[in-house]
């Protein structure tokens, strides 16, 4: 289909005398500022100036800063340049919340930015912390850009996304199938986001209305998610008897894949955090809720746990995308090895004495 023709960002609040920039078509610049509550977007556009230096000299070297959690004098160091003279990607987090110390030394930094480094700051528009730092670099102090990341509130806004997602992998989407795909994550851009993924990756030639059924209609994703719950909570007996179900009912077991693989990682993204509940929603762009059913259902696990469920849940979606011929049996391995935490072929008894 003809893809929406794509809308330009809105601008911030703050009068800007800087560039603005799309966050599909970020750009390098001494100083770059991702501001805006949609972390969706702003995780796009961070990782496309990831790609794009990157693409101009492998030798790129990636640092990651938390403003909130500042060490003074880090920005300096790590910008200035190596004895090799190789590119600098500094990327820091949290500016919203930053401390009185970063706040000092970046207001500082943009006065004189490194050559040959590129440092992005984050700011989700949560609260007016540095303020001061937006207005300066706003004002062409530095020499930077802007990256606005507007909230995705309106169903058109949503489309747009879904459609701009085909639209840059070059996949055709009927409108019907794109309506569809939108209704079905409504209330979800993170989520909407890894389905266009899911269905960009998966699918040769048109996705129609049917696919995206197949993928995401309501009894399918129901039931899918169903086996996911009931395996995650260690519930072994069930999670195999529901997962049989599914498939007798005519579950395609793609779609049970990857309600799997969803759920294990949005586990993995919250694992080991000790930040309050709406910090971790804000900074993941996920919902309050997400975050607290993520942590219920991951809490228990080990990071061995984790990965070893996640490396099965990899190799069944390979499976039953036709690296094997029993995809049932790719099914009831992913499953077994998710429910019991423990390598295949290990008894429930044993699974649960290494618990």
């Amino acid at each position: 289909m003809a893809a929406p023709a794509r809308r330009t960002p809105a601008r911030a609040a703050q009068k800007s005398v800087i560039r603005q920039l799309h966050w599909r078509e970020p750009q390098p610049a001494p100083i770059v500022l991702v501001a805006g509550p949609e972390e969706v977007l702003a995780e796009r556009a961070i990782a496309g100036l990831r790609d794009y230096l990157r693409a101009e000299d492998p030798s790129l070297e990636i640092t990651d800063l938390r403003a909130d959690d500042y060490a003074p004098g880090t920005l300096l160091a790590v910008s200035s340049p190596s004895l090799f003279g190789e590119p600098r990607l500094i990327r820091v987090s949290g500016v919203e919340k930053c401390s009185d110390a970063f706040l000092q030394e970046a207001l500082g930094y943009i006065e004189h930015p490194q050559e040959g480094a590129t440092v992005v700051l984050r700011h989700n528009g949560s609260s007016v912390r540095g303020k001061k730092l937006l207005d300066a670099i706003r004002a062409g102090t530095g020499g930077g850009v802007e990256i606005p990341c507007a909230a995705i509130k309106r169903d058109s806004d949503r489309v747009d996304f879904a459609a701009g997602e085909f639209r840059t992998a070059g996949k055709r989407i009927i409108p019907a199938a794109l309506r569809a795909l939108v209704q079905a994550f409504a209330d979800d851009l993170t989520e909407l986001a890894a389905a266009c993924q899911q269905l960009i990756k998966d699918v040769p030639g048109e996705v129609t209305e049917a696919v995206v059924e197949r993928y995401y209609g309501g009894r399918v994703e129901t039931t899918a998610f169903a086996v996911a719950d009931t395996a995650i909570a260690g519930r072994y007996g069930e999670a195999l008897i529901t997962l049989r179900h599914a498939l007798a009912s005519g579950a395609d077991p793609v779609p049970i894949v990857a309600a799997m693989a969803s759920k294990l990682r949005t586990m993995a993204r919250v694992w080991g955090s000790r930040e309050p509940g709406g910090d971790l929603a804000a900074r993941l762009g996920m919902k309050d809720w997400q975050v607290d059913r993520a942590r219920r259902d991951v809490a228990g696990w080990s990071d061995t746990q984790l990965g070893l469920a996640i490396q099965a849940t990899a190799r069944a979606d390979a499976e039953v995308k036709g690296a094997s011929r029993d995809p049932v049996f790719a099914l009831e391995r992913m499953v077994t090895v998710v429910a019991t935490r423990a390598p295949f072929g290990m008894s429930v008894a044993e699974a649960s004495a290494r618990r």
